[in-house]
Parts: C-alpha cells; structure tokens; sequence
C-alpha cells in the first residue's frame, strides 16, 4: 500500500516539537510532502531541521490545498486561524487533524464539524495527553465503573509562573485567550472523557487579569520575563461546570498563580465507591496516579507504578504524540474511527467559551 501524503499548516513549536517527531515514527505509513507558514525562512528552516528533502514549500495555505495528491492536513496554526483553514481544507477533500483546542468561538468550531460532516473525510482535534499511560489507566478504569457515580472533578491546568513568551501566546486577537484556552482545554478534555460525560447544564466562573501587566510579576518567569505592555490575555481563570447530572467540574487554570502546587492535564475524579487523581506537570517531574478506597474496613491509597526499565533499552511506552500520530493513520487507512472525536472537542470549546462569557457577565450560562 502507498503512503499516506500529509501536509502541515503552520511550523512554529508544536509542529517541530509535536508534530514531525511524531510522524516520523509513523514513516513507514505516512510521508510529509508539504509545509506551509506565512513566513517562508520558518517553513524552510523546519524543512532542512528534519531532512524533509522533497517537500514542498508555500506562503498560501491554499496552495497546498490545492494539491490532489495530499491526503492528511495538520492545522498547527494559532487558534482564531483554526477554523478558516480547516472548512477549506474539507471542502478540499482533505483529512483533518487540527491541534487543540477546535476554535477559538463555539461559532468558529460549529463552522468546522458542518464541513467535516459535508466531506465524508476523517477529523480530530490534537489532544495528546489521552495517550498517556495514566490517562489512559485511569480511563480504563472509568470504563469498568471501578469508580462508581462521578459526581466531583477537578480539572487542573495550574502554573506557577511559566508565562510562554515566544510565538503569540499573549495575543488575544490571535489566540482567543491565554492559559483557560491554552491549557486548561487539555485539562478538560482528559477530565470529561475519563468521567464519559458531556451533558452540559450550566457554567460559571471567574477569569483574571492580576499579573500580566505587572512588571513585578514577570519577574522568575520559568520563560523569562514577559511584556507587561503587549500582554492582554488573562493570567489564570476558573470556572464551575454542572452536568444535568448534577455531577460538578472545577476547573482551574493558569499561566502565573500565586499557588504552590502547580501541576498541568491533571484531572482528579470523586466517585461513589472510590476516587482518583493525576498529578502531572509543574510540581510533578514524572506523572502520578493514585486510588483512594477502602479495604478491609482500612483507608488505603494505591498508586501506579512507573515502567521498571533495563540500562540501554528505551522500554514499551511510547510518547503520547506518537501514540496520537499512530491512531489517527490508522484510523484513516482502516476507516475506523480516531480517539479524539471531533463533537467531545465541540463541547470543550463550549464549555471553555462559555467561562469567558459568564466572567465577562457576572451571570451563569445555561447550556441548552
């Protein structure tokens, strides 16, 4: 069988780190034949970092559109650009995977999911942390209702002081906000998937702007000190979504909190018969975890080992990209469907718009 021929839209950080690491694992099913960026030197540069000899290079993502041999189109833009080029790339007759989150509006993304369902082609939103070992534990066990009734989940996307200072993660009008849209999407993602619950009532919350402009603030930033002058996205947000369940989400997020613990795509689940948490990121130089039930009339907490490895041998578990990269060939090669499914991502960029809203509005939103 041939290869798949893919095409990726934007080569800035997570296309380099992410994207073509991944693919590359993936060779022997798929082959990057083009790269697109507004600015040509970064399209070239990504082009000889990763020996892409026979790529081809665009400023026109319509273009590379325009191509009838390319399969697959990966979306790596900043977020506003998410749904523009992502209709035309459907309308294209191109497969879609689009990094998170779907869109920066729920409008943006309802836009997306119609032309997806017009063109009959595979479509997937970039949430790689479900393909962690944990997660996917953790799922598992959801699944087999070890758990119980989830009724109480923290989603947690908390950083200290680790402001992104590169790329255009302090604008706005390019990204539709800072570490709620940013980060805490994947927090979400991975917290409303393990409980398997997208049944919205209502959401409410609070988004701050206390230390983007403060010139104090920025000092210690993990990236360096930020522009306090061209800063204008909030620096950490919370919001409170109730399922029609009843079942409660607090989801925290933040690019700079006053808050010891900091910790990223971490999820923290309360059920009827036992409870569960994952400590990743910040604080937490490998991820963590842990059970909590009873036994034998004893309160006792179980934790999930790491992989015990042997020296000069790199072991089973792949990087969640890879994992992410592999299924979602897979998927269209063999017709089947990917993991990330493109209405749960829908329902993130709701929930996460609908945050802002109520913040903006003092008022609780109501889901239909």
């Amino acid at each position: 069988m041939s290869k798949l021929r893919l095409g990726i839209i934007g080569t800035g950080g997570i296309c380099n780190n992410k994207h073509l690491p991944s693919l590359a694992k993936v060779a022997d099913k798929v082959e990057v034949v083009a790269l697109c960026d507004l600015i040509e030197s970064k399209a070239i540069a990504t082009k000889e970092r990763f020996g892409l000899d026979d790529a081809k290079i665009y400023t026109d993502y319509h273009e590379l559109l325009a191509d009838p041999t390319i399969d697959v189109v990966h979306v790596c833009t900043p977020n506003v650009a998410h749904c523009q080029i992502t209709v035309d790339a459907f309308e294209a007759g191109k497969n879609v995977l689009c990094e998170k989150p779907m869109a920066a509006t729920s409008a943006d993304a309802a836009r997306m999911i119609e032309a997806w369902k017009k063109s009959g082609k595979k479509f997937t939103i970039g949430y790689q942390n479900r393909f962690r070992p944990d997660v996917q534990v953790l799922k598992k066990s959801c699944a087999a209702g070890e758990l119980g009734e989830i009724y109480y989940a923290e989603a947690n996307a908390i950083r200290r002081k680790a402001v992104p200072t590169w790329g255009v993660f302090l604008d706005k009008s390019k990204q539709g906000g800072g570490p709620l849209i940013d980060i805490g999407t994947h927090a979400l993602d991975i917290t409303l998937w393990c409980m398997d619950n997208y049944d919205v009532d209502s959401v409410s919350g609070q988004v701050f702007y206390k230390l983007g402009n403060l010139p104090s603030a920025a000092e210690g930033n993990t990236y360096g000190p930020w522009d306090t002058d061209t800063y204008d996205v909030e620096d950490s947000a919370m919001g409170f979504i109730k399922m029609k369940s009843g079942a409660l989400i607090n989801l925290r997020a933040s690019w700079a909190l006053n808050y010891e613990d900091a910790r990223e795509a971490s999820t923290t689940l309360c059920g009827t018969l036992e409870g569960a948490e994952i400590k990743h990121g910040g604080s937490y130089p490998t991820s963590e975890l842990y059970f909590n039930h009873t036994r034998h009339g004893k309160m006792m907490t179980e934790k999930l080992d790491g992989e015990a490895l042997v020296d000069y041998f790199e072991g089973v578990n792949e990087a969640p990209g890879v994992v992410e990269a592999r299924q979602w060939i897979n998927a269209i090669i063999n017709d089947t469907e990917p993991c990330v499914k493109p209405e749960e991502a829908f329902r993130v960029t709701q929930i996460l718009e609908a945050i802002y809203k109520a913040a903006e509005t003092n008022t609780t939103i109501k889901f239909e």
